[in-house]
């Protein structure tokens, strides 16, 4: 093989993980989970960094809803309803939960609801979600798990 081919292959190589994350992004299915990932974000009002800031973000682990996805960007709801764009690089696939509804959610040792009370969880509290199955998820909250019940977990089921 000539210097000439060697060198077209290394470029081509070079330039493949370029041309493969453009293709990438477009085959992600919206909507889709995702959290934050870093502890302080944007939430702009466009997809750029020369959009106005709507919301800074305080809280890792987060769970927002991704609506939609442009180049870098991802078009995102919070559990109140709040959309933006916020940087891809700044969420994570990672599943997070965030105890919604009026009163504490009740976690429990096992899914079950006469299993052992563990705590109570107040609303807005966010952790890490796990599996869900039968109504009920295992949810962490700081190394303190348990098992919630999945409507009272914004971030859980269908997106």
């Amino acid at each position: 093989m000539n210097k000439r081919a060697i060198l077209t292959l290394l470029l081509a190589a070079a330039l493949l993980p370029f041309g493969g994350g453009a293709r990438a992004e477009e085959e992600i299915k919206v909507p889709y989970w995702a959290s934050i990932r870093s502890d302080e974000v944007n939430l702009r009002v466009g997809p750029g960094e020369e959009y106005r800031i709507a919301w800074v973000y305080h809280r890792k682990l987060l769970p927002l809803k991704v609506l939609r996805t442009m180049e870098g960007w991802r078009l995102v709801q919070d559990p109140d309803g709040a959309r933006g764009w916020m940087m891809a690089r700044f969420l994570s696939r990672e599943r997070g939960g965030f105890v919604q509804g009026k009163g504490p959610a009740i976690m429990r040792a096992e899914p079950d609801d006469s299993a052992r009370l563990l705590w109570r969880v107040a609303p807005g509290v966010s952790g890490h979600l796990g599996d869900c199955a039968s109504g009920w998820c295992r949810f962490d909250i700081g190394g303190r798990s348990g098992f919630m019940r999945q409507d009272r977990i914004w971030g859980a089921g269908e997106p």
